[in-house]
């Protein structure tokens, strides 16, 4: 009789050892130390000078700003973004393709140019430019204009998070509404939201982050006015450039702070997610009672007796 030969379906355990350590050299090389040398030169004069450049009025200015900026842009993108996904997941439309593509436009699209985009459509030689200088409105070179940049390089985040979300799960439960009488609204409030409710958190994690951390589409559509147009990442450019290493290693630490911080809501929202999804998983399916139509036995039928 032939002795069945054993089939090895792992690998050996150097090279799982191998594999560990050239993953955690390349996280300490490229994550950890970068990130350790940003708060020690941070630090590097004492807490005096950090608290000191922090306490900068066009530091307040520029972290105001990025603030304004994330409070405007992400809530926008909340709404775009649901919207979109809505669309794109629950209907079938003759232009769904494009729509689609439009979604993913501003991760092909560097954002210097995105920048540019604006400047050539609202900037003084550009196409509204004229008709803005007369009405006085400013849109480049001002606060709306940096909302404008960073909402067309955010806007994907959440849609795209919530795309893929929605079209596994059908729309099976929405239809199911709809037919015992609920308005579309109630429909997206108590069957849909609940749904991508994890997801949406997730998306918004990351559309605020991007958010505050963008460089260059807002780079280009600012104009660099200190105390003004400048936010977190174009203040931190200044003061490099004018080497006032200290301050602007201190301002850049907030950004490293905000990346940690995102970084852990981020975990707690999976973990939460995860624990979600098994708690459901290990929850046993519902038993018919003596109320229900499975209890009176396959041959009770309203109006006869069982």
């Amino acid at each position: 009789m032939a002795i069945a030969k054993r089939v090895q379906t792992t690998e050996a355990a150097w090279v799982r050892g191998l594999l560990i350590g050239i993953a955690l050299v390349f996280m300490l090389l490229f994550l950890v130390l970068p990130l350790a040398a940003v708060f020690a030169e941070a630090l590097r004069k004492g807490w005096a000078a950090y608290w000191d450049a922090l306490r900068e009025p066009d530091a307040w200015s520029a972290i105001r700003l990025t603030l304004i900026t994330a409070a405007i842009a992400v809530p926008l993108n909340l709404v775009f973004g649901i919207a979109a996904a809505w669309a794109i997941a629950k209907y079938e439309f003759r232009g769904k393709a494009f729509l689609t593509t439009l979604v993913d436009l501003p991760f092909s699209v560097s954002p210097v140019v995105a920048g540019l985009i604006y400047v050539l459509v609202f900037g003084a030689q550009g196409w509204f430019g004229p008709w803005l200088q007369a009405h006085d409105i400013k849109i480049i070179f001002a606060v709306p204009g940096i909302v404008l940049a960073t909402v067309f390089v955010t806007f994907p985040f959440i849609a795209r998070e919530l795309i893929p979300l929605m079209q596994a799960q059908g729309n099976d439960e929405e239809q199911a509404a709809i037919v015992l009488g609920a308005t579309g609204w109630q429909t997206f409030w108590y069957v849909t939201l609940p749904n991508i409710k994890w997801g949406l958190i997730y998306g918004v994690i990351l559309c605020n982050a991007r958010a505050m951390g963008e460089f260059g589409a807002v780079s280009v559509v600012s104009g660099h006015i200190r105390g003004q147009t400048n936010t977190m990442p174009l203040h931190v450019e200044v003061l490099y450039n004018e080497y006032q290493s200290v301050a602007a290693f201190a301002v850049a630490s907030l950004l490293a702070l905000l990346a940690l911080v995102t970084l852990v809501i981020k975990s707690v929202v999976q973990w939460r997610h995860s624990r979600e999804l098994q708690v459901a998983a290990d929850l046993p399916p519902e038993r018919p009672t003596a109320s229900t139509p499975a209890a009176l036995g396959p041959t009770a039928l309203p109006g006869e007796t069982p």
